[in-house]
């Protein structure tokens, strides 16, 4: 794995290395955002650790500028544990939140998690009771039948699929959907669920509403 940390912090940098690269990993340092984004557009990374303060630019900041060309999960840190901060996070793009003062074991295994979830299965088929999602394939059948979609719908769907378990705000669904050049608004992605949903049939209930927040996918609700 090739990770990317973002820190303003030298001791905070040299700890997370050594960790990644105790785990046969390689890292990159970073010591602000506008570096941080710089190094992103010449380089792949596997995963992006990123600061929320530091000079010159922000960690919120600079993942709204990594979104704009990359879709490597990023990871913040920060010592502002607030629930806004980490709403705000997920809503710009960012895939996980870790609250300073944290544990490097704990950092290295919410990164593994990342890549995993990440991943796609070999054959990239989901199965939820009568429900199949072929996502390679671009089908989707229920209770055998194939369901006609709209390219929206598809990827609405694979989204929520691949993001299991995961809550997801209108405005990230709108900004993975549809793209940050998208000019919509929260109406947009309720319209498209509602679609969704009854395309769905009965497997409808796999797509749960989270009031005053998005949605979310769970095959078990």
């Amino acid at each position: 794995m090739k990770i990317l940390i973002v820190d303003d912090e030298e001791m905070i940098r040299a700890v997370l290395r050594e960790y990644v690269e105790f785990e046969g990993g390689e890292a990159d340092e970073a010591c602000d955002g506008m570096e941080a984004v710089r190094m992103c557009r010449e380089t792949q990374y596997d995963v992006i650790l990123m600061d929320v303060m530091m000079p010159r630019l922000d960690g919120f900041s600079a993942v709204k500028e990594l979104r704009k060309f990359t879709q490597t999960p990023v990871i913040m840190l920060s010592a502002r544990g607030e629930e806004y901060d980490k709403l705000f996070g997920f809503d710009l793009g960012s895939d996980d939140y870790v609250t300073k003062p944290f544990s490097p074991k704990e950092v290295m295994a919410r990164i593994h998690a990342v890549m995993k979830r990440g991943k796609p299965s070999e054959e990239d088929v989901y199965v939820f009771e009568g429900l199949r999602v072929d996502i390679k394939g671009r089908t989707v059948t229920v209770n055998g039948e194939r369901a006609e979609l709209t390219p929206k719908e598809y990827e609405l769907l694979f989204y929520f699929v691949k993001n299991e378990g995961i809550a997801l705000t209108r405005e990230r669904l709108l900004n993975k959907v549809w793209g940050y050049d998208f000019y919509g608004d929260d109406r947009t992605v309720d319209t498209h669920v509602k679609m969704l949903r009854g395309n769905l049939k009965e497997y409808r209930k796999f797509i749960v509403t989270l009031r005053g927040l998005g949605y979310k996918f769970d095959s078990q609700p």
